[in-house]
């Protein structure tokens, strides 16, 4: 069963066909990756899903229905999460309270029972919290709750990151890059986190240039290129597709 369905989207800058006629979908429970060259549309395709840019063209379906034209927040209230390439933890934080930031969407307090420290208010916070340190032990790092974030590894910021993602309660994550600047180790680490999301029931579609991670996880892959879709299937018919190949290795 689909959960996501991208339908003839299109996206230009100027002159450059970004993203051009783009069709797939992603069905329930997989991991699904895309991949290209640089500049072949990836980015800017996560874009006009999360809302971020606006789409010329075409159509966005999530639990069968269309939100292209949402707003980003209106988006993750849906149950769609995402990450960035560049790692964003907010300074000054500890670990904890960075997750408990992406819980935000899930409170009912207001400013003014925030700033009189209501009961209600208290006991939800309380909620919050237990909430946030689930979702690190859940991804392993638990340990480093009281930890400022932005101290810690790249790769344990990731499983920061990939735990404020969860704190909306997605049903389906975006992942853009979640190994650039990762070591081997790291990048096998979040491999591993990665799994075990997907476990969790949640529907994963990413972005990545390491192909390595990309054929070890993914149930499907898209492959982009000029902003064309130009292949797709599982990771061994992606391996021993001829055009792909010439895309990445040339003739």
């Amino acid at each position: 069963m689909s959960l996501l369905e991208i339908n003839d989207l299109n996206k230009r800058f100027g002159g450059l066909h970004a993203v051009n006629s783009v069709s797939f979908a992603v069905n329930q429970g997989d991991i699904k990756a895309v991949i290209g060259p640089n500049g072949a549309g990836k980015t800017t395709l996560f874009n006009l899903i999360c809302g971020a840019l606006p789409a010329d063209s075409g159509s966005v379906l999530f639990n069968g229905g269309q939100i292209l034209g949402y707003r980003p927040f209106q988006i993750a209230t849906t149950g769609i999460s995402r990450t960035f390439q560049n790692i964003k933890m907010f300074p000054g934080m500890t670990a904890l309270e960075n997750v408990m930031v992406g819980l935000h969407t899930k409170s009912r307090s207001g400013f003014w029972s925030g700033m009189l420290h209501l009961p209600f208010t208290r006991h939800e916070e309380k909620k919050v919290r237990r909430r946030a340190l689930e979702l690190l032990e859940l991804l392993d790092i638990s340990a480093y709750a009281d930890v400022e974030a932005a101290s810690l590894a790249f790769g344990q910021q990731r499983a920061v990151e990939f735990a404020r993602a969860l704190a909306s309660d997605p049903t389906l994550l975006l992942l853009d890059e979640p190994a650039a600047g990762l070591n081997i180790y790291e990048t096998a680490e979040v491999a591993r986190l990665i799994t075990k999301i997907q476990q969790q029931g949640i529907t994963v579609l990413l972005v990545e240039h390491d192909m390595s991670l990309v054929m070890d996880i993914s149930d499907e892959i898209v492959v982009l290129s000029f902003g064309e879709h130009i292949a797709e299937g599982t990771p061994s018919e992606i391996q021993h597709n001829k055009e792909v190949i010439q895309i990445y290795l040339g003739e």
